[in-house]
């Protein structure tokens, strides 16, 4: 009998383990992209950048469209590319022509961050 619950709970724990790995799975799918060439588009929504991250050839063109009400604006730690306030409805474009992975955050609310990679 006590083996045949240890088999039970090993078995229901394993199903538990599988499906939490598969949602996850297509929790992080959802959140990256891979762009056709020439040019992409990131939603900020929901004080979010959609897709979180982004990957395309080099020489695309990505654009930032604000769809909140507050302003944001997109900025890499290293300057390669920085927007002035971007209001709500408007919109920001960087042409990505060198291979690597840019990170970019939303200065004005810092929490907000976001990855293209261009290979």
């Amino acid at each position: 009998m006590i083996n045949f619950l240890t088999q039970r709970v090993f078995v229901v724990g394993t199903a538990a383990f599988l499906a939490l790995g598969a949602v996850g799975a297509l929790a992080q799918q959802a959140q990256q992209q891979v762009a056709a060439v020439g040019e992409a588009e990131i939603a900020i929504q929901s004080f979010q950048f959609v897709p979180a991250i982004l990957t395309v050839a080099p020489g695309t063109a990505v654009t930032w469209v604000n769809k909140d009400e507050e302003p944001h604006n997109v900025v890499s730690p290293d300057r390669a590319f920085r927007s002035k306030a971007i209001d709500g409805g408007e919109k920001f474009t960087n042409v990505f022509d060198k291979p690597g992975t840019f990170n970019y955050i939303c200065a004005v609310h810092p929490h907000m961050r976001g990855t293209v990679i261009v290979k």
